[in-house]
């Protein structure tokens, strides 16, 4: 079994009751997949160039175990987002739900897209510099280490704290 790192976002509807959905959705998905931990919910500002005129988040990081590849997880988190009206209009756009995997192990990822599914970069290539995706994952998984920067997530928080 592999411990991953799960983002969840919405910024769309009922932002908490939308995260407590996808959630509820990924437990369903059956004994390949198991929540074991889920942080607090965090409201934060929109992030990237094109956030203007959005509303503030809702983040949150689950760690679930799960003895499928990380290609098979992002095609379940993606069907979650379907299942939950997500529309992809614009990057960074307004969403109903977003999923992503934060972490897979301590595996890194660099997986090609295609006609059904989009490129797969694992750990997430701005995780890093996301306050809205460390400061959840520093409350369930503080000494989660980066494979590539071989820093603990708690180090990546507070060495972007010290940037901003």
């Amino acid at each position: 079994m592999t411990t991953a790192y799960i983002g969840i976002g919405s910024n769309l509807g009922d932002r908490l009751q939308n995260c407590r959905k996808a959630l509820k959705l990924l437990e369903q998905r059956g004994v390949r997949i198991r929540v074991k931990n889920v942080s607090g919910a965090y409201e934060t500002k929109p992030w990237g160039p094109e956030t203007a005129d959005q509303p503030d988040f809702i983040n949150m990081a689950a760690a679930v175990e799960t003895d499928i590849g990380p290609r098979a997880l992002l095609e379940i988190l993606l069907r979650i987002e379907n299942e939950m009206g997500r529309v992809r209009t614009k990057k960074w756009g307004p969403r109903t739900i977003d999923l992503d995997i934060l972490l897979y192990g301590d595996e890194v990822v660099d997986l090609q897209g295609g006609s059904r599914l989009p490129a797969l970069k694992v750990p997430h290539p701005l995780m890093h510099k996301r306050e809205f995706v460390l400061l959840p994952l520093a409350e369930i998984a503080p000494g989660a280490v980066h494979p590539v920067l071989k820093k603990t997530v708690k180090q990546l928080l507070e060495e972007l704290a010290t940037q901003t």
